[in-house]
């Protein structure tokens, strides 16, 4: 049978010029994210970054890789009898990588009916920005000319679904199925075969799988789609062994496209490869070698970890990675979710850079610290996360994300990456981003999950071990007295993590046999309230009548930041006691071994069905857990059990090697693609777990934690350093302070302090110091006061000439 006929079984156009039927299609949606494979090339030249899943092209980014330009490039095959197979649904499919550590790709699919075969060699050109497919499609039952094979692609220019036009048309004769989205950017399909036929036409409407599954043939009439959501198809003419090479190239216009789509077919595929394997081994050659020797099957975890953080990089921009190449549960997700998580968030981008570093690419950790220091807030902060430019998506505050950037310096300046000059050009992002946290912290407005504010024992040790980094890097920068004061800062946060964060005597307590354990958040403290951790958490992403718990009810594997930071020691009997209330509650035995949920209560995953995570779920079980934890293990002397875990870690992987963000923990879901044990439906690969995985084998390997800062260790589990300070602010006002501190009162302008410490009958009169930061402080002599009194006070602020018009007070009570 013909596969492009006009005429009978053919789709009727809309109007004598070829206009597609439909306009403008259905709602846009993303694709899976359950990623196999993510490539780019390692050239400037180069500004394409690709995905794969089910067996077939995902997501390609241009120019930017935060700019997603297709939903999905795959083959549907016809033949005989009405035979219809599409690859990306009917197969099965393997994946390998062409080449030990190279994202570069072969994938088989094979039809379950037994009927086809189709392999594929997938790579990114290195000196045009274009896709190239080598394809062989093999006929398992009957011969070549029993099948038509088409390609189907469905552009979606720049991060939108919507709003693409697609044309049949020609570069220099050459014939091509074009895309443009609104801004002009577009991309070309061309096929060093003949096409025997090309169409276009809106989703669901008129598109090519429609015109395949209905009338078994594309329609050549259908030669334009404009303003919507658009398909474009071609079928191929196939000879010989079944052959055939697809670009998919893009460009500002579509002439640019066509340009390159034809001039990477021209040039051919295995110089293209050549090139391409060429650039990555040299990169991955100049790594330190860790972890055992590649596999026989050529998948070394610690390869696919690297070329991950490689792969996440833009190349117009020096220093950002992105989250990951992936929209979590982008077959339900539309052109509302802009950014997916192809954005750069600070505190994952830290992360990468401490797999760089861990990896002995210390260059590309150095390039994303000058990429933060470009993008701060002229404030000291960073935005929660931020397109490549520096342009913030979502408006939280994290304060995490604000500290790593200086754990980030601290650690390159002791890896020897820093020299006094390069201190000094990073002097004014230490002080800002140190100011701003002294300002600010510790309560953070949004923990490192996004979701609450209060104090986070996670969020509680960034910013500590930053403060002590922050102390070592004024002091050389000679800022001895910005220096002193971030130290002191850190010491009085750090001798109040416990007051917090740490509940004795409840029911979790006694059900675990424990004194007490750290929380996972507790709601920020006010003036005349009781102790946070009396308070309640909002549990996001749970229905109403969930969505609260108490603040003592909820634990997370994050308290174990105290220790991976430095603050605490592991055998620290809070610690140990956290961690059997952690097991107790948030450990799960998966086959791989076990893993851990983020929270009690979490709400960040698939419903109890499987379906889709829609902004309410239930949470589901995180590799990235099974490395934080290992480095839990070194810390504590257990390499053995940090082994085991790293052992659980790899083994959570999918088939291509990719790291997911959590993993299915339910029986099977075939219809869902959900199997107990595997991937669940977030992000994969996860960025930030493949820089944990890269850490925990550099930690393993030198029998130490990696990245913990030293500072903490050495002022607080060795010198036992407290804090003789209590600090006021007005956006952290304190109600008490214990007998024998002094209270400090931190303003952001100058005043006059009107103080009393017995309720107005003896009072004095104090004037603030100016400090580093732009601040105004003065220690009132509180420490000699008994427990049970309380001092009043109140402003006058010279510079605005009026006086405060409030008192406050601040009672003393017992240790």
């Amino acid at each position: 049978m013909s596969g492009c006929p006009s005429g009978e079984g053919a789709l009727e156009s809309s109007d004598t010029n070829g206009v597609a039927p439909g306009a403008p299609g259905l709602p846009a949606r993303w694709t899976s994210s359950a990623k196999s494979g993510v490539g780019t090339a390692l050239t400037k030249a180069s500004r394409v970054w690709f995905t794969l899943s089910h067996g077939i092209l995902n997501e390609v980014y241009y120019p930017r890789i935060d700019m997603a330009c297709t939903r999905d490039l795959g083959l549907i095959v016809t033949g005989t009898d009405g035979y219809f197979f599409e690859e990306k649904r009917d197969a099965d499919h393997v994946v390998a990588t062409l080449r030990e550590g190279v994202p570069a790709y072969v994938l088989t699919n094979t039809a379950r009916d037994g009927a086809v075969r189709i392999e594929k060699s997938v790579l990114v050109d290195p000196d045009h920005d274009a896709v190239l497919q080598d394809i062989r499609f093999v006929p398992l039952r009957g011969s070549l000319a029993d099948y038509h094979v088409h390609a189907l692609l469905a552009p979606h220019l720049v991060n939108a679904g919507m709003g693409n036009s697609a044309w049949v048309g020609d570069y220099k004769g050459v014939p091509m199925l074009f895309a443009q989205g609104r801004d002009g950017t577009s991309l070309a399909l061309a096929c060093d075969k003949p096409w025997r036929c090309l169409s276009v036409g809106y989703v669901g409407a008129s598109d090519g799988w429609r015109q395949l599954q209905d009338g078994g043939r594309l329609d050549p009439a259908l030669r334009a789609a404009p303003d919507g959501n658009v398909a474009m198809a071609g079928e191929v003419a196939l000879e010989g062994d079944g052959g055939f090479l697809l670009s998919l190239a893009f460009g500002m216009k579509p002439e640019e496209a066509g340009y390159r789509a034809l001039a990477s077919l021209q040039r051919g595929f295995e110089p293209a490869r050549a090139a391409y394997v060429a650039g990555w081994r040299h990169w991955q050659d100049s790594l330190i070698p860790l972890g055992p020797p590649s596999p026989p099957d050529g998948l070394s975890p610690y390869r696919v970890s690297t070329a991950v953080l490689a792969t996440h990089r833009p190349h117009s921009f020096r220093g950002p990675a992105v989250a990951s190449l992936s929209i979590p549960w982008g077959f339900e997700k539309g052109d509302e979710d802009l950014g997916g998580y192809h954005l750069v968030w600070p505190r994952d981008l830290v992360e990468t850079a401490g797999g760089f570093l861990a990896a002995g690419a210390v260059e590309d950790a150095e390039s994303i610290l000058a990429y933060l220091v470009a993008i701060q807030e002229e404030d000291g902060h960073w935005p929660q996360n931020a397109w490549l430019d520096g342009t913030a998506y979502w408006p939280g505050l994290q304060m995490d994300e604000c500290a790593f950037p200086i754990l980030l310096a601290d650690a390159l300046r002791r890896e020897g990456a820093i020299d006094a000059a390069g201190l000094a050009s990073i002097a004014t992002m230490i002080e800002r981003a140190a100011g701003f946290i002294v300002r600010n912290g510790p309560v953070t407005g949004e923990d490192r999950w996004e979701e609450d504010p209060g104090y986070s024992t996670f969020t509680l040790a960034v910013e500590v071990a930053a403060l002590l980094a922050a102390g070592d890097l004024l002091a050389a920068l000679g800022k001895g007295d910005a220096a002193r004061l971030v130290r002191e800062v850190a010491d009085c946060w750090n001798e109040q993590i416990e007051r917090w964060t740490f509940v004795t005597d409840t029911e979790i307590a006694r059900k675990f046999g424990v004194s007490g354990y750290y929380v996972r958040i507790a709601p920020p403290d006010t003036a005349d309230a009781a102790s946070p951790l009396a308070g309640f958490v909002p549990i996001k992403n749970r229905p109403p009548g969930e969505d609260s718990r108490p603040a003592a009810a909820v634990v997370s594997p994050d308290a174990l930041a105290l220790v991976r930071f430095g603050l605490r020691a592991a055998d620290d009997p809070r610690m140990v006691d956290t961690v059997k209330v952690i097991d107790g509650l948030l450990k799960v035995e998966l086959p791989q071994g076990p893993l851990w949920y983020r929270y009690t209560g979490d709400g960040y995953g698939e419903k109890a069905d499987g379906s889709p995570f829609d902004g309410t779920g239930i949470g589901r079980a995180w590799p990235l857990f099974a490395g934080e934890r290992a480095h839990y293990e070194i810390a504590a002397g257990r390499l053995d059990a940090a082994q085991r875990l790293l052992a659980t870690f790899e083994a959570s992987a999918a088939p291509g090697g990719l790291l997911p963000e959590q993993s299915w923990d339910q029986p099977d879901i075939p219809e869902r693609e959900l199997v107990f044990g595997r991937p669940a439906g977030s992000a994969m690969p996860l960025v930030w777990a493949h820089a944990e995985h890269i850490k925990l084998l550099r930690s393993l390997r030198d029998g130490a934690v990696f990245d913990m800062p030293p500072q903490g260790v050495e002022r607080y589990q060795k010198a036992r350093t407290g804090s003789p300070l209590r600090i006021w602010r007005f956006n952290a006002k304190l109600g008490v302070i214990p007998a024998g501190k002094t209270l400090r009162l931190q303003l952001d302008a100058p005043a006059r302090v009107h103080w009393s410490l017995d309720g107005w009958l003896d009072t004095r009169d104090s004037d603030t110091a100016p400090a580093p930061f732009g601040l105004h402080v003065l220690d009132l002599p509180t420490a000699a006061a008994a427990a049970g009194s309380r001092i009043v006070f109140t402003f006058w602020w010279p510079q605005a000439e009026r006086w405060e018009g409030a008192d406050f007070a601040v009672a003393i009570v017992a240790p």
